[in-house]
């Protein structure tokens, strides 16, 4: 069996936030997003070169993945990448979840196959990793990754994929100049040396590394990030700044020398993108290319600021 190689672009597209419906407390972020908005962060990026989208069911349960589907009905299927995802925690009581969520997700994405399919969250790696390996064999998933795994977990989903000729082809944490905890924890070694690209979520830990936000002017209030944020700006300042200046000195902005950071750490980024000029900074993002003395700076104020940003969902890794 051939297994094609995955096309990792520098920057994957998020739509975590494409699950909100815009009224407050619905959603994660509060953001209230048009159709025809969408539309033209799609054609955007789109002409930018920027192709794999990154969804999940639970991402607004099955908003993201719907409002995604409509939004690339305008593209030829091979032009574009989706990746999404089974999320244990919401598996149904049928003879096989992983199947039964996948296929809800097809529908919702209006595709009859997925490019990158992840677990979501380990929960009991030996119960639920034998289920990607009819899914890999029928051609309806092209490949898959692991998102949240420890180490060991993500070695042990390893083994039983290759059992059966596959293998964790991608790894998808939470990674930030604020959160290095795959860093710390040997899985960005483990990926470079195994070849597996390894995905970060949470870049710009979001919006709090875009330099938009001060104690002055907080995130939106009655979100989970303000709550989860707003709390710790007066410690991200000094890094904030320092986003910015060096962006300055690079004609780009805050949020783009962060998300270069992670490339120049060897990760591909998600970002999530709502609005047209995000995918600017995406452009500049992957131009921008970082010095070791640029580098180490900002992860010497990451240290500083000593904040925890690990999400709820999240173990120590």
């Amino acid at each position: 069996m051939t297994i094609e190689t995955l096309k990792i672009p520098q920057i994957a597209l998020g739509t975590w936030a494409w699950g909100d419906s815009g009224e407050a407390g619905d959603g994660y972020f509060g953001s209230h997003l048009t159709r025809a908005d969408l539309e033209e962060v799609a054609d955007k990026a789109h002409a930018a070169g920027f192709t794999l989208w990154d969804t999940a069911m639970v991402y607004g349960m099955g908003r993201s993945e719907t409002v995604l589907g409509d939004v690339l009905k305008r593209f030829a299927r091979s032009d574009y990448q989706l990746s999404t995802k089974f999320t244990p925690q919401a598996a149904g009581t049928g003879d096989n979840p992983v199947a039964d969520m996948l296929e809800q997700s097809l529908a919702r994405l209006g595709t009859d196959y997925i490019d990158l399919y992840w677990i979501h969250n380990p929960a009991d790696v030996a119960r639920w990793t034998p289920y990607l390996i009819p899914l890999l064999k029928s051609g309806k998933v092209k490949h898959v990754g692991v998102s949240n795994h420890t180490l060991s977990e993500i070695k042990r989903a390893n083994r039983i994929l290759e059992e059966s000729g596959f293998r964790v082809e991608a790894i998808q944490n939470h990674y930030s100049l604020l959160y290095r905890g795959s860093e710390d924890a040997g899985i960005l070694d483990y990926c470079r040396s195994h070849g597996i690209p390894f995905f970060a979520y949470m870049v710009l830990e979001q919006g709090a590394l875009t330099g938009r936000y001060s104690p002055e002017n907080p995130l939106p209030e009655g979100t989970n990030r303000a709550r989860a944020y707003n709390g710790m700006l007066p410690q991200l300042q000094a890094l904030t700044d320092k986003l910015a200046s060096i962006g300055q000195s690079h004609g780009a902005a805050a949020p783009d020398v962060a998300t270069a950071w992670a490339i120049a750490k060897g990760a591909t980024p998600i970002i999530g993108v709502t609005r047209p000029d995000y995918v600017d900074g995406l452009v500049r993002a992957t131009s921008l290319t970082l010095t070791g003395d640029e580098v180490a700076e900002l992860e010497a104020l990451a240290d500083a600021a000593d904040v925890n940003t690990r999400g709820w969902w999240e173990k120590e890794m």
